[in-house]
């Protein structure tokens, strides 16, 4: 699925690569040389390197970018590079679904891919962005006024949590692990694990990654900071 944009038709020679993986990095390299045709690839770590780079060496002409970060989640990422630079940003992501694809879209994103996605569907977005429309893969639909329901939604998944679930989420968010959480909150690791399963059947999702996204939709700290 592509939606026209006002962007003009470009062909891209440069991307920057922004994910924390160096073999998905690796291979996405070769996929948008080899399909692509793109010949300058220059990769960073996270946000913060990418950013410093583009200030040193000025914008590629496309962003690759993975929602997920060491030093940012979610939509900040989208949000914080669209207010750097004017070229198009493809989300290549995991999680993959209408709720997430819209809510990168309308954060200023010009395409979304799945990770893993055949090179055929690679092909189809960068060719989507090169015409200047955005691009959503086959099998998914771009929703209206996203923000504000899965914001609403997001609210009421947290608000279902107890005040220890609270608790384990948000230092899950702060990037803490089952054992150091254990410690933290002087509990059995067991328990912490329980608790996360707890945690990601009342959210809905089926990764820490995902909930972490969800909380942060809903700006988590306040909406729980009551209880935790």
């Amino acid at each position: 699925m592509t939606q026209r944009s006002d962007r003009q038709p470009q062909a891209f020679q440069t991307a920057l690569i922004i994910d924390d993986h160096p073999l998905f990095c690796d291979a996405l390299s070769m996929t948008l040389q080899a399909s692509i045709g793109i010949d300058q690839i220059e990769t960073a770590p996270d946000l913060n390197s990418a950013m410093a780079k583009i200030r040193a060496e000025g914008a590629p002409d496309v962003v690759v970018l993975d929602l997920n970060l060491p030093d940012v989640n979610g939509l900040e990422g989208v949000v914080s590079l669209r207010n750097m630079v004017k070229v198009p940003i493809v989300v290549v992501s995991s999680m993959a679904d209408n709720r997430v694809i819209s809510s990168v879209i309308h954060a200023g994103a010009s395409g979304f891919v799945p990770k893993h996605s055949q090179r055929s569907v690679f092909q189809d977005a960068f060719s989507a962005m090169e015409a200047g429309q955005s691009f959503v893969p086959p099998g998914y639909m771009l929703l209206e006024n996203v923000g504000e329901t899965a914001a609403n939604d997001a609210v009421s998944r947290l608000t279902s949590l107890t005040n220890q679930q609270a608790r384990i989420l948000r230092l899950i968010c702060e990037g803490k692990l089952n054992k150091q959480i254990a410690y933290d909150l002087s509990i059995a690791e067991t328990t912490v694990k329980a608790h996360v399963t707890a945690i990601m059947r009342k959210l809905g999702v089926q990764s820490r990654t995902q909930a972490v996204l969800i909380a942060k939709e809903a700006s988590f700290d306040s909406v729980l900071q009551d209880r935790a």
